[in-house]
């Protein structure tokens, strides 16, 4: 380009960023469109790009410190600096001046040259680049010729083609070991097959895998993982643990008979106040704990009446006094399950039931029907609320 074109007012190229006109300015000098372009000339611009503005590609010329980075000397620097502005590829955004400014303070004060990338209109044309608008900052790329996209696939596939390894791949029959000739003219080391005593790594790891498994079968597995897809949305902090996870911690509870419905039930009534880190594991300890206070305590009912409580509960009366549940005032074994799981899930709710239990049945009858945990809570609760209560019990 004459001189004359190479001002960012009268050029016909457009605004680029550093990123695009590194490959511009390779393809450039690749075509050699000019006779004197080199690796020199793809050297000045990489260390023009490096101190260019991201957005406006503006950059400082900076020729003695251009020199003294590349190792080059100014009048080389000041040569391909002129080849990049004939190419279209650099233009004049600001011209330096040695002329002294006279600025308070200072004996000497220069301004500097500034230049700014672009792409000439021929890159654009080779590449099926649509332009719209005019001049230099206001052309723009809005689309993509046929012979462009056509171009675009072309050179995309050569660099996926580069990409791949060179060598052909591993046949799928596998590679089996050639002894060396040892010099009494026997075999050595053989190949890892002909040995009795040697053992493959995957073999052990499939003992070790296979030696894990529980004996459970396959479907009550697939029948824990849809159980515990039901509990996990009715209870807030298991949502974050995995099915498998979770059904794996359910199983002493489902392994008990319980529905999905009964099981969030049991869950609430622990009143988590808090999220576990790992709900899966949160549960199992919580269940051999509770199964520890258990053994020791005697005989609960966390989650519903059996046959095996209801006598171990009417047999061990603490005081002798309040009359049990078997003994004429409501018989807990006639109750239906979904009756036990509709009355905890309502005493979730409100609390208030459970101390009108405590209050008509008794604390031993109302530990039976609602489960230890929801009395103790709801004892507390109305003790704070009221500070000073007092319960019949």
């Amino acid at each position: 380009m004459p001189r004359e074109e190479q001002e960012a007012t009268t050029t016909a190229s457009r605004r680029a960023q550093p990123r695009p006109w590194r490959r511009v300015v390779r393809w450039l000098v690749d075509a050699g469109l000019h006779p004197r372009a080199s690796a020199t000339t793809v050297r000045v611009a990489e260390d023009l790009a490096r101190r260019m503005d991201y957005i406006e590609g503006r950059a400082i010329y900076d020729l003695a410190g251009t020199a003294a980075r590349l190792g080059l000397s100014e009048p080389t620097v000041k040569r391909h600096v002129r080849i990049l502005r004939e190419l279209g590829a650099l233009v004049w955004l600001e011209h330096g001046s040695r002329r002294n400014l006279h600025l308070p303070g200072q004996k000497y004060t220069a301004t500097a040259t500034v230049y700014g990338a672009a792409v000439p209109l021929c890159f654009d044309e080779a590449m099926g680049h649509r332009l719209e608008g005019a001049g230099y900052s206001d052309r723009r790329v809005v689309g993509v010729t046929g012979a462009g996209r056509e171009r675009s696939v072309a050179e995309a596939q050569r660099a996926a083609d580069a990409c791949r390894p060179a060598h052909d791949p591993p046949s799928p029959g596998g590679y089996r070991g050639v002894g060396k000739a040892g010099v009494s003219g026997g075999v050595k080391d053989p190949p890892r097959a002909a040995c009795p005593t040697a053992s493959s790594p995957k073999k052990t790891t499939s003992r070790r895998r296979t030696g894990r498994s529980t004996g459970r079968p396959a479907w009550q597995v697939a029948r824990d993982i849809a159980i515990a897809r039901q509990v996990r949305p009715r209870v807030a902090w298991t949502q974050r643990e995995g099915l498998r996870r979770l059904a794996y911690s359910l199983r002493p509870l489902i392994d008990a008979g319980l529905n999905a419905e009964a099981i969030a039930v049991e869950l609430h009534s622990w009143w988590l106040d808090w999220r576990p880190q790992q709900p899966a594991g949160f549960i199992t300890a919580e269940l051999r704990r509770r199964d520890a206070r258990a053994a020791v305590a005697g005989p609960v009912c966390p989650t519903g009446p059996t046959e095996e409580f209801l006598e171990a509960g009417v047999a061990a009366d603490d005081d002798g006094q309040e009359p049990g549940i078997g003994e004429g005032r409501v018989r807990l074994e006639d109750l239906p399950r979904e009756a036990v799981v509709a009355l905890r899930s309502a005493a979730l709710e409100d609390p208030d039931l459970v101390v009108t239990a405590v209050e008509e049945l008794g604390l031993r009858d109302a530990r039976r029907l609602y489960t230890s945990t929801l009395v103790d809570r709801a004892l507390r609760l109305r003790f704070r609320l009221s500070g000073h209560a007092r319960l019949n019990l």
